[in-house]
């Protein structure tokens, strides 16, 4: 789940600073012009590209998947999931989604393994984790929310684990919601 950047910027930089310089270099001797002058147009070509190209850093956030799915009435259901989904990404979060192991049975009546629930969200298989049977995904969530500096969406405290993992307590860490009137709400800023 880490941003990627198609193309850096600072090889096209130097390289149309050494245009600019050898340009300048050759102004009195029009041969090297010749030489100068293209190499100097296709450094900007180059770093106007480079510009255009460059990814936002991603904001990640992780979705406690097994809490988040039972917010509409109370029951679990996918909708649930892909409204939150949604909602984060327009407000320019990476989300990933972090399942107990038990979660497909509630949700399809049989075991559903990453691949099955990435493609019931429309997400890539490598933004969602179905944890192992018999395993919580509870500190799963939390390690992966520490590792990617990612807050959590979910009506969890994770008292259990506050000792642990002490950025529970951190306001704005834990980000609440559900629906009202059948209307999803969430806790949470887009530059947060």
């Amino acid at each position: 789940m880490s941003p990627q950047y198609p193309m850096p910027m600072l090889p096209p930089l130097i390289i149309l600073i050494a245009s600019c310089a050898a340009t300048i270099a050759a102004l009195d001797h029009t041969d090297l012009l010749l030489l100068t002058v293209p190499c100097l147009i296709a450094s900007l070509v180059l770093l106007l590209r480079a510009a255009l190209t460059r990814q936002p850093i991603q904001k990640f956030i992780i979705i406690d998947g097994s809490n988040v799915m039972h917010w509409k009435d109370g029951t679990p259901q996918i909708d649930a999931l892909r409204d939150v989904v949604q909602h984060l990404m327009t407000l320019g979060f990476a989300p990933g989604v972090i399942f107990d192991a038990n979660a497909g049975h509630k949700l399809a009546g049989r075991y559903l393994h990453d691949g099955a629930m990435a493609q019931r969200l429309g997400l890539p298989q490598d933004r969602i984790v179905v944890v192992n049977k018999g395993t919580p995904a509870d500190p799963t969530i939390l390690a992966a929310a520490r590792d990617l500096r990612a807050r959590i969406v979910t009506n969890d405290r994770y008292r259990d684990w506050a000792d642990v993992h002490p950025e529970v307590a951190t306001p704005g860490h834990l980000i609440r919601g559900g629906y009202r009137e059948g209307q999803l709400w969430l806790d949470v800023a887009a530059d947060g």
